[in-house]
C-alpha cells in the first residue's frame, strides 16, 4: 500500500527523511527507488506521482539515432545508460510483476529526398567516427525491412542498437517499486525550498505540510527552475519545451504495420513512428519554445500526420485515438543536471530534455551514488549541478555608487 502525507501523518506536522525527493515523474521516481534500495530513509513530494514529461513521451531508447553534432560528452552518458536498460528493466519486473513494454526491436532512419539523404550520411559519419553501430541502406533495402514505407524513400540507416520502452509503464513500476520500497508519497506540489543557515533542509508543501530531510533532490523536470526559496546561484536553468504527439491504433487487419521505430526528417521537422506490441502506435513530435503553453493545436496535429503521411502513407487509415501536448525540461546544453549543488544539502536531477527516458538507469544509478557517498561517479562528472551555476551578486559599497559607471556594471 502506499504511504501518504494523508494516511501517515496529520497535516502540517514535521516530517524527517533522510532524503526528500521533490517531483514524482520517472527521474524523481527512480531516484527515490535507487535511494530507497541504498537503506535511506526517502520522501516524495508530487500532487501525481508518475505524471509528467513521460506521459507523453515516445519511449525512443535512441542513443546513437539522437546523436546530435555537439553532444558527444552526452552521447557517453546515454550509451552508458542504454546498455544498463535489459537489467534495469529485469530488475524493475521482477520488484513490480509489471511489464514495461521493453521491445529491442531497433530503429531505421530514413531520407525522403537528397537533401534528407545528404543529412543522414553526415550523420552515419559522425556515428562512425564516434565508434557507434550503423548500417547504411538503399531505399529498396529500406522498404524491404518496413514494406509501408513509401515508395519515394532514397535511403536510411538501420540502427539495431535503439530500442523503445512504454513511458506510462515505466512510470506505473516505478511507483510501485517507490511504494514496495518504503518511499513515503505526499501527494501535493512542493511550494518552497526550506533553507536554515545556508543549508537545504526540507520544503514546505502547498497543503502546509512541513518536510525536513537531510539532503533534498530537486526532480521536478520543467517546474525545476521555479520552485521559491532556492537561492538564484543555484537555481538550475531549466526551460519548458513543448511537445506534441498523437496516439493511433493499428486494427488487427493492419498488422503487422511497423516492425522497428521509423523517423525521418521532414523539410526540416523531425518526425517519427514507435510501434508499440499491443498494437499502439506512437507519433511525435513537435519542438516548440512557447512557455509554458500545453495546448493542443489543429496545426501541430495537422504537420505530425502530414509528416508522417509522407514516411508512411497508410497511416492515414488509422484511428486517432490520443493528441497531447507535454513539456520537456530543457537545459541550456541539453544535457541533465545532476548531483550537489553550491547550496549543501540540495541535489540535482533535471534538464534531460528529450533524453529523459533513456537516461533513467543511469540517473538513478548516479544519484544513489551521490546521495550516499556525497561525489559524483565519473561517468556523471561532465553534468555536474555546478557547471551553470553563477556567483552571487556582489554588495554595492557606498564608494562603489558614488562611480559614475556603478550603475552600468551591475545592469
Amino acid at each position: 500500500m502506499s504511504r501518504t502525507s494523508d494516511s501517515s501523518h496529520p497535516s502540517g506536522g514535521p516530517h524527517t527523511a533522510d532524503v526528500l525527493v521533490i517531483g514524482g515523474g520517472i527521474i524523481g521516481l527512480v531516484t527515490a527507488w535507487r535511494a530507497a534500495q541504498r537503506g535511506l530513509r526517502v520522501a516524495l513530494a508530487d500532487p501525481a506521482p508518475g505524471g509528467g514529461a513521460a506521459r507523453v513521451a515516445a519511449g525512443m531508447l535512441a542513443a546513437v539515432t539522437e546523436l546530435h553534432y555537439g553532444e558527444e560528452t552526452l552521447l557517453g552518458l546515454n550509451l552508458a545508460s542504454a546498455r544498463r536498460y535489459p537489467d534495469f528493466v529485469a530488475e524493475l519486473t521482477a520488484a513490480t510483476g509489471q511489464d514495461v513494454g521493453y521491445r529491442a526491436c531497433g530503429t531505421l532512419a530514413v531520407a525522403l529526398d537528397a537533401d534528407d539523404r545528404a543529412h543522414l550520411r553526415e550523420l552515419h559519419a559522425l556515428q562512425t567516427r564516434c565508434g557507434l553501430t550503423s548500417e547504411w541502406l538503399g531505399g529498396r533495402d529500406c522498404r524491404r525491412l518496413e514494406p509501408m514505407l513509401a515508395p519515394g524513400v532514397r535511403g536510411g540507416l538501420r540502427v539495431d542498437g535503439d530500442h523503445q520502452v512504454d513511458p506510462r509503464r515505466l512510470a506505473d513500476a516505478l511507483v510501485t517499486a517507490c511504494e514496495r520500497a518504503g518511499v513515503v508519497f505526499h501527494r501535493a506540489l512542493a511550494a518552497r525550498l526550506t533553507v536554515v543557515r545556508d543549508r537545504a533542509t526540507g520544503a514546505v508543501l502547498g497543503d502546509g505540510t512541513v518536510l525536513t530531510a537531510a539532503q533534498v533532490v530537486l526532480a521536478a523536470g520543467s517546474l525545476s527552475g521555479r520552485l521559491d526559496g532556492v537561492p538564484p546561484e543555484v537555481l538550475p536553468p531549466v526551460r519548458p519545451v513543448k511537445g506534441q504527439v498523437l496516439r493511433l491504433r493499428v486494427p488487427p487487419a493492419y498488422a503487422p504495420f511497423l516492425s522497428r521505430t521509423v523517423r525521418a526528417v521532414v523539410r526540416g521537422s523531425q518526425v517519427y513512428l514507435v510501434p508499440r506490441a499491443d498494437g499502439e502506435l506512437v507519433v511525435g513530435a513537435t519542438s516548440e519554445e512557447l512557455g509554458w503553453d500545453t495546448t493542443v493545436t489543429a496545426g501541430g496535429v495537422y504537420e505530425l500526420l502530414r509528416d508522417a503521411h509522407e514516411l508512411v502513407p497508410g497511416i492515414t487509415e488509422l484511428p486517432l485515438t490520443e493528441t497531447r501536448a507535454g513539456l520537456r525540461p530543457g537545459s541550456p546544453d541539453n544535457a541533465p543536471l545532476l548531483g550537489p549543488t553550491a547550496l549543501p544539502g540540495l541535489q540535482l536531477a533535471t534538464g534531460h530534455y528529450r533524453n529523459g527516458v533513456l537516461l533513467t538507469p543511469v540517473t538513478g544509478d548516479v544519484m544513489a551514488e551521490a546521495l550516499t557517498t556525497g561525489a559524483l561517479p565519473d561517468e556523471a562528472r561532465p553534468f555536474t549541478a555546478r557547471r551553470f551555476a553563477t556567483a552571487p551578486p556582489k554588495p554595492v559599497t557606498a564608494a562603489a555608487t558614488t562611480h559614475p559607471t556603478a550603475h552600468l556594471e551591475h545592469a
